[in-house]
């Protein structure tokens, strides 16, 4: 099996894992995510990194959640980021099921042929790195997210949020490729 075909099967395995927490999670809340705002969302993928992040460096945890399921969670968030982007906040859980989980694919699938077209540009680099280094830059792209919505959420150079909640994504689910391979 190809470097390309076993990341595109392990990619897959990710996605299922992610895909289905967040079903399970709109069967208990419905779609009241919606009433957040883009900003209100990059903070909810902020928290989650940094506990990442903190519980990396301390090495001991109080709360029994691990890393995995933060990196769970930041794929979500971040996909919700972009399903908020184009449709923008609600004050209502206006989404059903079927059409939440249609958008929640549909962006899934654009980050994986994003993560396609990288690879082919880096040549799998991301399998060398650290998970811990996949943390950071994902911290790093969620600065650059702030910055951005701080001033509009227009960059007049760099690339746009939504290219950044792209590249969490990606970098999100390389960490839980790894993170799967160390069990």
């Amino acid at each position: 099996m190809s470097v390309e075909s076993k990341t595109d099967q392990q990619y897959s395995r990710i996605t299922e894992i992610c895909r289905d927490v967040f079903l399970k999670k709109m069967q208990d809340y419905g779609s009241a995510w919606r009433i957040l705002r883009p900003p209100s969302l990059t903070d909810q993928i902020f928290i989650k990194a940094q506990r990442i992040r903190s519980l990396q460096s301390k090495g001991t945890q109080k709360i029994l959640e691990g890393i995995t399921p933060e990196f769970i969670g930041i794929v979500n968030y971040a996909i919700m980021g972009l399903i908020q982007l184009e449709l923008g906040p609600s004050d209502t859980a206006d989404l059903g099921s079927e059409k939440a989980t249609n958008l929640y694919m549909s962006y899934f699938d654009k980050s994986r042929r994003l993560m396609h077209d990288k690879n082919h540009d880096y040549s799998e680099a991301w399998r060398d790195m650290r998970v811990s280094s996949l943390a950071d830059i994902i911290l790093m792209k969620l600065l650059r997210i702030k910055q951005l919505e701080d001033r509009g959420g227009v960059a007049s150079y760099s690339e746009g949020i939504d290219a950044n909640y792209y590249d969490i994504i990606n970098y999100a689910v390389f960490a839980l490729i790894k993170l799967e391979l160390e069990c």
